[in-house]
């Protein structure tokens, strides 16, 4: 017998999230990922290796509940936002019971579901990339979790504030509506953290992969009121935080760290904003979807034959072809000047 027929039946099935780094691609243009195209320089301070690390380390846990406006019983750390995605499924859906999300979005609600044998039902969102909400309401039954994106990957949605406190009335006491904001800080006035008060229902993912610049760091944060935190706590794994990344992320969390995302995320705005001006200028260009993310969501007129073309030339981009109602689309993250540059000539050249 193959050892692959003694995994269980859900894992056999199983295809895996295709994450930016497991597609591959050999390119020196790098925008597929939604990472910041830099890396912030720290030094290592606490170099006590030989002990296992603190559960939930004090110094990140405080320095996040402060820049996320929260008490420190309303956080909890995890590795990135995907562990707390699987943390939620596993703490809270008993094995005959639903998630349900709404497509186009992040692929790894459907992946963690279908890895813990959890079924999903999706509600597609509507042509303008929004909530259906009376769609929503006719299958939220034996639904226990709800996933939404906002602002949406890979779309740049931001999802309507309005729709969301819909949500959560047409949800209250009867499942958990997870909104993820690794995306929030592009737009921090959009955040539900504001909410929490209102609705023990609800929790929000958070990260610093984006804005902070720390994708390789794998650092997420789930935000929620105490009782939920409490759940989560009995089922994240002992020392989820190695000691190097709590002590990276607790310098990242100083003033002089926000600082400095802050400065970033003004960067790459005015970045985004001529990146687009540029891409609606080009005639293979069909649409340029409004973004709030660090990224841009294009329809081209032959989708697969710029990204195979520019694939080619080393720029290696986000193919969304395959996702739901986002035919010849392609992602784009937002680079340096040079990097946007680069694109904008390698889809000139294609032209010509």
């Amino acid at each position: 017998m193959q050892i692959s027929q003694l995994s269980r039946k859900n894992i056999q099935a199983l295809t895996p999230y295709q994450s930016a780094r497991r597609l591959g691609g050999s390119g020196d243009v790098w925008l597929n990922a939604n990472e910041y195209a830099l890396s912030p320089n720290f030094d290592l301070s606490n170099r006590t290796f030989n002990r296992y690390p603190e559960a939930q380390p004090e110094a990140v846990i405080n320095s996040y509940a402060q820049y996320a406006g929260v008490q420190p019983e309303n956080v909890i750390v995890t590795r990135g936002g995907d562990e707390s995605i699987e943390l939620l499924i596993r703490a809270f859906c008993e094995p005959d019971e639903t998630i349900l999300y709404c497509p186009p979005t992040y692929g790894m609600y459907a992946v963690s579901a279908e890895t813990c044998g959890i079924a999903t039902k999706t509600v597609p969102l509507t042509a303008d990339f929004q909530l259906n909400l009376p769609e929503i309401e006719r299958q939220l039954d034996n639904v226990k979790i709800l996933f939404v994106c906002s602002p949406n990957n890979p779309t740049g949605t931001l999802i309507k504030r309005s729709d969301l406190l819909k949500l959560l009335q047409m949800t209250a006491g009867r499942a958990i509506v997870v909104v993820d904001e690794a995306y929030i800080e592009f737009c921090p006035d959009a955040t539900m953290v504001p909410e929490l008060a209102n609705y023990p229902h609800l929790a929000i993912i958070r990260t610093l992969s984006k804005a902070f610049a720390l994708a390789g760091l794998r650092c997420g944060f789930t935000l929620a009121n105490a009782e939920l935190i409490n759940v989560l706590q009995k089922v994240i794994a002992p020392y989820p935080l190695p000691v190097p990344v709590a002590d990276i992320a607790a310098q990242a969390l100083q003033l002089q760290g926000i600082a400095q995302m802050q400065q970033r995320v003004k960067e790459v705005l005015a970045l985004r904003a001529e990146l687009q001006k540029n891409l609606e200028n080009l005639p293979l260009v069909e649409t340029v979807f409004a973004s709030d993310g660090n990224y841009l969501l294009v329809k081209f007129k032959d989708g697969q034959k710029v990204f195979k073309t520019l694939w080619d030339q080393g720029i290696i981009l986000r193919d969304q072809h395959k996702a739901l109602g986002l035919n010849n689309c392609i992602r784009i993250t937002i680079g340096t000047q040079t990097e946007n540059n680069r694109v904008i000539n390698a889809l000139k050249a294609i032209i010509e």
